[in-house]
């Protein structure tokens, strides 16, 4: 017997979909760059995932239709900043359309000038190893050249279109 060749057609429609996918907990990020003309630029992410630890790869998507895809597309670094629990305004601010993300955000300069955010979590910076297009989105590998973290420091989390933090059981 031969495997189908593709996919069946859904069952289901785009918002049953992003329903189910809202059960996942995620952490929330900011993934950051600098443009070609040396402007910062941020945009908040909760598709962060480990890939590999030889090399140490990591991965996150972007909306083909994101303004900032082109700039981060032919960029040589970015950094992901993993947003600590008091946080949440900047992973707001960082989402929404026509604000000045940067206004009053400290940071510092990390590997290829990718911003890092005062207070994160954690920081990767990466170099931009690889993109993949799939479906409405970009998936963009990258190779961890730095990394840092605030131990016991409580991350921001992302369930059900709604945030919280951490709780041990």
């Amino acid at each position: 017997m031969n495997p189908p060749r593709k996919a069946q057609p859904p069952s289901f429609s785009s918002k049953e979909f992003r329903s189910a996918l809202g059960m996942f907990a995620t952490g929330v990020t900011i993934v950051t760059a600098r443009t070609a003309d040396g402007g910062v630029l941020g945009l908040t992410a909760n598709s962060f995932n480990s890939v590999s630890l030889q090399p140490p790869l990591v991965l996150w998507s972007l909306a083909t239709a994101a303004a900032s895809l082109p700039a981060l597309r032919g960029g040589s670094h970015y950094a992901i900043n993993v947003l600590a629990a008091d946080q949440k305004l900047l992973a707001e601010r960082f989402a929404a359309k026509g604000t000045d993300r940067w206004a009053d955000v400290p940071f510092t300069e990390g590997i290829g000038g990718a911003p890092l955010i005062t207070g994160a979590c954690a920081s990767f910076e990466c170099f931009n190893r690889s993109r993949y297009e799939e479906g409405d989105h970009v998936i963009f590998v990258g190779e961890v050249e730095r990394c840092t973290w605030r131990p016991g420091a409580s991350p921001l989390l992302f369930h059900g279109g709604r945030f919280y933090t951490e709780h041990p059981l």
